[in-house]
């Protein structure tokens, strides 16, 4: 098989697990947490490394913003040998009870997206594998994270989210929103592969709340300091039962 013409990578890179955050430089922070790591490749909004954790091979891969640079991502990395994808990213609570700092473990994405419907119609379930749902929610809970368990949305018009589509968002129950989880779910659904989602709440849009700075400001609330590197950590235990 060819070289992959987006990732740079090849058939026998990579391992068959890989955690996929949006941003490139959030590789690197997932890479911190890990015993070793290598980068293979870098190009455009794709990083790709490989890490081992607490004894698990696995590879870690940017996917940049939005389903249509997530789902090259997903294409290339299963054509060489990724089976299992775990999705680590941030997300906009649509709540009022959800918190910065909580974590949601998608149980399902709505399709306000174009790219899946360019697979498959909107009527097809964007919804993670159980196994990897599972060690997810385990894992949150293990840590004594506080975890919304439940459906989600992926959009990808970010500027063009109106208060009418956060309220009907919220009217219907979804936890929050994001921009890649329909395409992963869709994509690896459809490939017979293995797909979940960890995302941490850097913001509320009902409650009209700023989105989170991840650090140790001591005016922030406990759970929301350095809440993407708990994320990080929470997808690397899961990876370890996967």
């Amino acid at each position: 098989m060819a070289t992959q013409p987006h990732l740079l990578v090849d058939e026998g890179d990579l391992t068959d697990i890989a955690l996929i955050p949006g941003d490139p430089g959030r590789v690197d922070r997932i890479a911190s947490h890990c015993d070793d790591s290598e980068t293979i490749a870098q190009n455009r909004e794709y990083k790709v490394v490989n890490a081992t954790y607490d004894g698990q091979e696995l590879t870690i891969c940017s996917t940049g913003i939005g389903c249509p640079s997530a789902a090259i991502a997903i294409e290339e990395l299963a054509n060489v040998g990724v089976e299992t994808f775990v999705r680590v990213g941030t997300t906009g609570a649509l709540q009022s009870d959800i918190e910065i700092g909580d974590m949601i473990v998608a149980t399902g994405a709505a399709k306000n997206e174009g790219t899946s419907k360019r697979y498959e119609a909107v009527e097809y379930p964007a919804v993670p594998d159980y196994e990897v749902l599972s060690s997810l929610v385990d894992a949150a809970e293990a840590n004594g994270e506080d975890v919304h368990v439940g459906p989600i949305a992926s959009d990808d018009a970010y500027y063009a989210e109106t208060s009418e589509h956060v309220d009907d968002w919220e009217d219907a129950g979804l936890l929050s929103v994001e921009m890649e989880a329909a395409a992963v779910f869709s994509l690896a659904r459809r490939k017979g592969l293995r797909a979940g989602a960890i995302c941490t709440v850097d913001g509320n849009l009902v409650e009209g709340t700023q989105k989170g700075t991840d650090t140790e400001d001591d005016e922030l609330p406990e759970k929301a300091k350095n809440n993407v590197g708990r994320a990080i950590d929470l997808a690397l235990e899961a990876a370890t039962e996967l």
